[in-house]
């Protein structure tokens, strides 16, 4: 269990280690939107299409007021560094081969020649730092991943220290216990062979009384004898 979990640990490390090494680029990219091709500019992000789009989205909310529709954002009341813009800006996720590309743009015909100017620029820093923070929340969740991981190794690790103290504490007293059991023993043993010597010593002392017994008896009846002959 142990070592799964810091099996765990090292590739929840080694993919945010992935992660890092991702470089967001903003490039200019045209889609499709209102049956229109229009500019803007993309960021591909290294996700699936659904969780690209849910962090768009999230994302977007922070920039203006966002609906959706057949799959294409579209945003008012945007306010970039402090700047509210009346026109809408639009968004979309695709796919990208093995990435995911996050799209923002705006239609010509909703905005003059110097508000497009203006914010352009601005939806490029827009992309650029919803592209960093994709990538940085992506590792903060793995963060969190091997911190719980990292955690339960710890646990694990105490459970194990604390069951060695209790473990040693138990052979501690086993061993007493074996040290007192083997002097029992031994008390037992010699006992048993003081036990042996005085049952030995007790079974000649009981022939000698045998013997004593049969020689008193003898010389009862020999006093008895010369007591009835006496006239």
């Amino acid at each position: 269990m142990v070592s799964r979990r810091i099996f765990i640990v090292i590739v929840f490390c080694c993919i945010g280690s992935a992660v890092l090494a991702q470089n967001v680029k903003v490039k200019k990219e045209t889609a499709r939107v209102k049956g229109q091709n229009t500019e803007g500019v993309a960021v591909d992000l290294a996700g699936t299409e659904e969780e690209v789009n849910t962090a768009f989205l999230r994302y977007l909310k922070t920039v203006g007021k966002v609906r959706q529709s057949d799959g294409v954002f579209s945003l008012s009341d945007v306010t970039i560094n402090g700047n509210t813009y009346a026109a809408p800006v639009y968004g979309l996720v695709r796919p990208r081969e093995s990435m995911a590309q996050a799209w923002l743009g705006i239609s010509g015909s909703e905005w003059s020649p110097e508000m497009a100017e203006k914010i352009n620029p601005e939806l490029e820093k827009v992309s650029y730092e919803f592209g960093v923070k994709f990538y940085r929340d992506k590792i903060q969740v793995q963060i969190d991943e091997s911190v719980r991981a990292l955690t339960a190794v710890e646990r694990q690790q105490q459970r194990l220290a604390n069951e060695d103290k209790n473990l040693n504490a138990k052979l501690l007293d086993n061993k007493k216990q074996k040290e007192q059991l083997e002097k029992a023993l031994e008390n037992n043993k010699i006992e048993y062979e003081s036990l042996l010597k005085k049952l030995d010593k007790n079974r000649l002392d009981q022939d000698s009384l045998v013997v004593a017994a049969e020689q008193v008896r003898k010389i009862v009846e020999m006093h008895r004898e010369r007591q009835q002959k006496i006239n």
